[in-house]
């Protein structure tokens, strides 16, 4: 077997809904692969799809754990590979994704991560828009998080040089992560591909939990650009508020 070059960790908790479709597209990508499953204890049936998958994982569990950023630290500490990422068990990679964004990150050789584009899925309706993606400006990413997690590939060196996620953050820790490797690495870089898709479901943690989400993410941006800018408040109402009945 080829050598990985990527090192990918699935952090899931009864998610067994959307695991086999997360599963299938890492293991469509056209690059070598080392896959770890972090199974916070499911009790939905996911653990007939991770046993399905076993001979092709290069390691899982299943037990209790402390957390979305603990277990994903945790899977990409047993990884090799020169890259790393992560997929949420309910979002997938499209056909390329990572052949796009490594040659990306081998042309940069002094990025620390690079993100592409991905589409946002309404699970209720099935619509699929365009997430919002933009060239990294500080300024603008102190306004809007414009980097969609599962779009992106990281550096090993710079993830393991800034201590991979903060598991103290349950809500913002994409933001603080990309936030820590551009005051360490430099800007991360776009790359013009469509590359993934997040899942808009009625159990994620930004639906079910918007305003701990939007004060995580406040306390990221005062943390790491020293003042929180007038957009966020003036926007509370309508991202914790209006978007919290409308969904009912």
């Amino acid at each position: 077997m080829a050598k990985p070059l990527v090192s990918i960790a699935v952090p899931s908790f009864n998610q067994g809904l959307y695991l086999e479709t997360a599963l299938t597209s890492i293991f469509a990508q056209e690059l070598p692969v080392e896959v770890f499953v972090l199974d916070a204890g499911s009790t939905d049936g996911s653990m007939e799809i991770i046993r399905r998958w076993s001979h092709r994982l290069a390691g899982w569990r299943s037990h209790p754990d402390a957390g979305q950023a603990a277990a994903i630290n945790e899977g990409i500490a047993q990884g090799k590979a020169p890259y790393v990422a992560w997929l949420n068990s309910d979002d997938w990679m499209l056909p390329g994704a990572l052949k796009a964004l490594v040659s990306a990150l081998e042309q940069v050789p002094r990025a620390a991560a690079v993100y592409g584009r991905a589409l946002n899925h309404d699970q209720a309706t099935g619509r699929q828009r365009p997430a919002w993606v933009f060239p990294f400006n500080e300024y603008l990413f102190a306004n809007l998080c414009f980097i969609v997690q599962p779009a992106t590939l990281i550096r090993r060196a710079a993830w393991e040089s800034v201590g991979g996620l903060n598991p103290r953050l349950q809500m913002a820790l994409d933001y603080d992560l990309w936030w820590r490797l551009y005051k360490g690495w430099g800007p991360l870089v776009p790359v013009d591909a469509l590359v993934a898709v997040n899942r808009e479901h009625d159990q994620t943690k930004t639906r079910t939990q918007r305003r701990r989400h939007y004060r995580e993410a406040i306390a990221v941006v005062r943390q790491h650009y020293g003042r929180v800018p007038l957009k966020w408040w003036l926007a509370w109402p309508y991202a914790v508020w209006y978007r919290s009945l409308v969904r009912r």
